[in-house]
């Protein structure tokens, strides 16, 4: 039968894992470094594991596929991992509305005598991501200072650009640079960023989830460690999964450029403290 079924591309693939936890029904396993779909059997085809892919490398096509098996996906990969895993799942299925495979999903519980209280429905917000972490909506509440006053707010910013789809890797302020890779939203999210992090630092900055261009990123960065002595490496990044891909764009530009560095991880939560 023909139906929709998760297709990955390989080569856009960079194996950060962020798919992983968006597919509970375990259709999608890391396997030598990179996401695959291990059975047709097993992908409802509903598409949670495309918002968290930072690469866009995962995509649903229409093709001949083996029919989905909600109870043999209970029975065999949701039953084993847990409650919790049992909610998400059943949360997902009420999300997108599969009302067939939640009662299948009901009576193998309660052929197993396993008793959980039903999700409650909820609405999707227009504009609202299913399943991405990045992308939730969240209403934050600044930290306000016992009393108000006058600090020192200059930019600690030494070089022009700082996003990594315009620099040049020729550039000379590469030379012997102490390198601060950034994730987009983290200065916005940390207070003192510039002190903090800034401060010292070349900054090279991108989202490993919305920019397009990963490859050319790999490639560049790659070209910086070719061309330049880079005395260090730290790296900013949100707690969000998808910001994980910064890690791996960064370790696959290293191995691009035959290089070994330490590299420093900051990760900064989204209510503005480092974790």
């Amino acid at each position: 039968m023909k139906r929709d079924v998760i297709k990955i591309d390989e080569e856009k693939c960079i194996g950060c894992g962020a798919c992983i936890p968006g597919c509970p029904e375990g259709a999608l396993q890391m396997i030598d470094g990179k996401a695959r779909l291990v059975s047709d059997l097993f992908c409802d085809g509903l598409g949670a594991c495309l918002g968290e892919c930072p690469v866009g490398a995962i995509e649903v096509e229409k093709r001949e596929a083996e029919p989905y098996d909600e109870v043999r996906v209970m029975r065999d990969n949701i039953v084993p991992k847990g409650i919790n895993t049992i909610k998400a799942h059943l949360k997902h299925l009420k999300e997108h509305g599969q009302t067939e495979f939640y009662n299948q999903a009901m009576s193998v519980l309660v052929e197993k005598g396993i008793k959980i209280e039903e999700p409650e429905e909820k609405k999707q917000v227009q504009g609202e991501s299913c399943g991405c972490a990045g992308s939730q909506i969240k209403h934050l509440t600044p930290d306000t200072p016992v009393a108000e006053t006058v600090t020192d707010a200059s930019s600690q910013l030494s070089q022009w650009p700082v996003q990594l789809a315009l620099m040049n890797p020729s550039a000379p302020y590469f030379d012997k640079a102490e390198l601060l890779i950034a994730a987009d939203c983290a200065p916005f999210a940390y207070g003192n960023f510039h002190q903090r992090f800034i401060k010292g630092k070349i900054v090279i900055m991108f989202c490993p989830k919305l920019d397009q261009t990963i490859e050319m990123y790999i490639d560049k960065l790659a070209q910086i460690f070719t061309l330049h002595e880079i005395k260090s490496v730290s790296i900013v990044r949100m707690e969000v999964p998808c910001c994980g891909g910064m890690e791996i764009i960064l370790q696959k530009a290293l191995e691009r450029a035959n290089k070994v560095k330490m590299v420093k991880v900051d990760i900064i939560t989204i209510d503005g403290k480092i974790r």
